[in-house]
């Protein structure tokens, strides 16, 4: 009986990859892959497993979600196990629960495998934490990509956040920094851009509301931006750059 498995490869160091991933990753086979996953990752499946890239490259659409659902299914007809590999984990921004719905709607067998997802790690390898005593009691974790051309987003409830993640918004920086401005938060905060988080050639940038965008011109995406006075004990924590 064929089974997929929609797995999270981590957040671009392969070694954050968890031992239940690399397990049915080796049995896989087919693979679907997403473009952040680490290719280091990969070279654990089997000789005979297919590969099929379903990310998006530099000048090249996103595959449609419609599409890679018909690869699963096509390939849950043909195959025992199939592993859907996603940068992250699978359920944080990653569609996982997308396709999970699918699966079950046609009565393919599937299985979650969760990945360490770049929210905690990417933090983490910047040596900022998300949390901290006395500092940031939580933290709230949004897409950049959303913020800006949705006419429902309510700019005053980031006023009073201790901590704001966000993802996919390195394009749109300096309007989500002018927009946290005018909705009251302090144009002093502390914030951090991290660009290729947890990989040798990641690089972090830190400024405040007012003036990070002024800073930021050269870095590549994947980047996380952290916004709140957890930034600052960065100085005293940063280990890996």
């Amino acid at each position: 009986m064929s089974k997929v498995y929609i797995v999270g490869a981590g957040s671009g160091d392969a070694g954050l990859l968890t031992i239940k991933a690399k397990d049915v990753i080796e049995k896989a086979d087919v693979i679907l892959y997403d473009r952040l996953v680490n290719k280091e990752i990969l070279k654990f499946a089997k000789k005979e497993c297919r590969f099929i890239f379903v990310g998006k490259e530099k000048g090249n659409h996103l595959v449609p979600q419609e599409q890679i659902n018909a690869l699963l299914y096509e390939n849950a007809q043909n195959h025992e196990i199939v592993v859907r590999l996603k940068g992250g984990d699978p359920f944080v921004f990653g569609r996982g629960g997308e396709e999970a719905v699918f699966l079950k709607e046609k009565g393919i067998d599937y299985e979650i495998i969760p990945g360490v997802s770049s929210i905690t790690a990417v933090s983490s390898y910047a040596g900022i934490p998300l949390t901290h005593r006395g500092i940031s009691a939580g933290f709230r974790v949004v897409t950049g990509h959303e913020m800006i051309g949705d006419e429902k987003i309510d700019w005053n409830s980031f006023k009073d956040d201790d901590t704001l993640v966000i993802l996919m918004g390195l394009t749109k920086l300096e309007a989500i920094s002018k927009k946290l401005i005018a909705a009251g938060k302090n144009k002093n905060t502390p914030v951090a851009v991290i660009s290729n988080g947890t990989l040798e050639k990641q690089r972090v940038v830190v400024g405040t509301l007012e003036d990070i965008y002024k800073k930021t011109d050269t870095l590549e995406t994947p980047a996380m931006i952290i916004v709140g006075k957890v930034v600052e004990l960065r100085e005293k924590i940063r280990w890996f750059d």
